[in-house]
């Protein structure tokens, strides 16, 4: 694509550079002859002689020519390479050349003539980075560390570590720039809630204890336990027998 465009600004200058006694719209031929230009899209097919006029010739598929010209072969269309961070904008007809454009996630490294030749891929943080800068279609991503106090995992931002007294814990283990610090819950946290839960069963099982004895004293004054002598004990009656006899004889 270069050697085409230096030939063609060769062409357009050549006249500049060398003298050219011909028109504006004019070219000179091997022969000397200042001939009429082939319009846009076309080349000479053969130049003109005496009463003859340059006769002209489409440009082939995959070649073009977009300015009026005395040249014999258009130029081949530019190919828009995606293993080179680019694609087609728009494609090349017979007046124009291929538009390239650099794909997303890439920058141009190679750029001249309003037109970019080569792209690569932005770079990536890495973990204890972050972007500063994100990434163009012309320059590079740009990556800082994380100061102290920050980590990043990932590469994309730094984040602070996490502050374990504001969350009334206790650290156990330390940051780094690609890591947070581990926090914990203090233990006596725990002791706390446990000795006012104790206290609380104590009374309760202290209260259930003295009502029980209290309602046994009550029974006990209620019911007095009853003695048993042998005053009380009453031994059976036998009858004698002449008390027997006594008894009336029914018939």
């Amino acid at each position: 694509m270069r050697k085409t465009f230096v030939r063609f600004v060769f062409f357009l200058l050549y006249p500049v550079a060398f003298g050219n006694d011909c028109g504006p719209s004019e070219y000179k031929s091997a022969a000397g002859e200042c001939c009429p230009m082939c319009n846009i899209g076309t080349v000479v097919r053969s130049d003109c002689t005496g009463d003859l006029s340059t006769t002209c010739k489409p440009c082939p598929p995959g070649t073009f020519i977009s300015e009026p010209n005395g040249l014999h072969n258009c130029f081949t269309c530019r190919n828009c390479v995606e293993s080179q961070g680019l694609y087609i904008q728009s494609r090349c007809t017979t007046i124009k050349d291929t538009v390239c454009d650099v794909l997303d996630g890439h920058y141009c490294i190679d750029y001249s003539n309003s037109q970019c030749f080569h792209a690569q891929k932005h770079s990536v943080c890495e973990p204890g980075q972050e972007t500063k800068i994100p990434g163009t279609k012309t320059l590079d991503t740009i990556c800082v560390n994380c100061p102290h106090g920050f980590f990043s995992p990932s590469g994309l931002s730094c984040t602070k570590w996490t502050d374990c007294k504001a969350r009334n814990e206790i650290q156990i283990e330390i940051g780094s720039s690609v890591k947070d610090v581990i926090c914990t819950p203090k233990r006596r946290g725990r002791y706390i809630l446990i000795i006012p839960v104790a206290t609380l069963f104590s009374i309760i099982l202290y209260l259930w204890q003295r009502n029980k004895s209290f309602k046994l004293k009550c029974y006990t004054l209620q019911h007095p336990v009853e003695e048993t002598t042998s005053a009380n004990t009453t031994e059976p009656k036998y009858n004698t027998p002449e008390e027997n006899s006594e008894e009336p004889v029914i018939s």
